[in-house]
């Protein structure tokens, strides 16, 4: 299977169409739709749904799609770093996370770093646990960072001196936003907006005395951003992190924490035995010396 044919099909894919694929391609018709049925063929797989009007991708072409897109990035992710080996210090930096405020940490050793190095560079990507850790493991990202509880157990990793709070997001005309606190008793009847990540805590479950089948949830999310969307137009209470959200700019929003030592510690985590790009490996030792604690 070649790199080139997996463009080809990821060219198909964004226009729908083999015509339009091939003109923008700059490649004839007939040998874009070979290279397709040659490579259907090579998985023994039907990829691509052909009709008169439109095309559509099977099954096994979206699998196709997603393995293409993380195969490519890779290739072009490798190529960058061997291009840049022999330039002064340069390259490109991937790092994965959650939504928190301690990514704050390392965007200051960014920072710093690109006073210093100009020609290094920066990819930041937000998503949930289980999208970071697979990227991670396939040599997409070169760091992630983790909000406990996280299994770190196959990762080098440094914990960072930083502790988010759970709590409460809500219109701040809710009759709660009056409150300290949030106590057990006020969650048990709320309409509850919660991430898909918490939704495997433990921890929120203990707190409040019953496991989130007995919540009224009526809405989960991946990015807190949406999800304070719903608060705002008042479809519910989102249980998340502090600090992502910036209720001082916000005003329609406040937050309130947990009455409980419910705190989170976070830890930057690379594979083991990693081989890093030399604009990463220069991230890392910052990261080092920033962060001693390494456990």
């Amino acid at each position: 299977m070649e790199i080139r044919v997996l463009k080809y099909f990821l060219a198909v894919v964004r226009e729908m169409s083999i015509s339009k694929a091939a003109e923008a391609l700059h490649i004839t018709q007939p040998t874009l739709s070979r290279q397709i049925m040659d490579l259907e063929k090579e998985l023994g797989a039907q990829l691509i749904v052909r009709s008169s009007k439109r095309l559509s991708l099977t099954s096994d072409g979206m699998r196709l799609k997603k393995r293409a897109e993380e195969i490519i990035s890779l290739a072009d992710k490798t190529k960058a770093e061997f291009s840049s080996a022999d330039r002064p210090v340069g390259g490109d930096v991937y790092i994965g996370g959650g939504e928190t405020d301690a990514m704050r940490m390392l965007v200051r050793i960014a920072a710093k770093l690109h006073e210093e190095y100009p020609d290094v560079h920066y990819h930041i990507y937000s998503g949930d646990s289980d999208d970071i850790t697979d990227k991670l493991d396939k040599g997409l990202f070169d760091f992630g960072v983790f909000v406990e509880p996280a299994d770190v157990s196959k990762y080098e990793y440094i914990r960072l001196p930083a502790v988010d709070r759970w709590g409460i997001l809500m219109r701040a005309d809710s009759p709660l936003a009056a409150k300290e606190y949030i106590e057990p008793k006020d969650l048990r009847s709320l309409p509850l907006i919660v991430s898909r990540q918490s939704l495997t805590s433990r921890d929120i479950p203990k707190w409040i005395g019953c496991d989130f089948d007995d919540l009224n949830i009526i809405a989960t999310y991946n990015l807190l951003y949406n999800a304070s969307l719903m608060a705002d137009e008042g479809l519910g209470y989102v249980l998340c992190l502090d600090k992502i959200i910036r209720t001082n700019e916000k005003k329609t929003l406040t937050f309130r924490p947990l009455k409980s030592e419910m705190s989170v510690h976070l830890d930057v985590v690379w594979k083991k035995h990693q081989v890093f790009s030399q604009a990463a490996e220069l991230f890392l030792k910052r990261l080092q010396e920033q962060f001693n604690e390494k456990k």
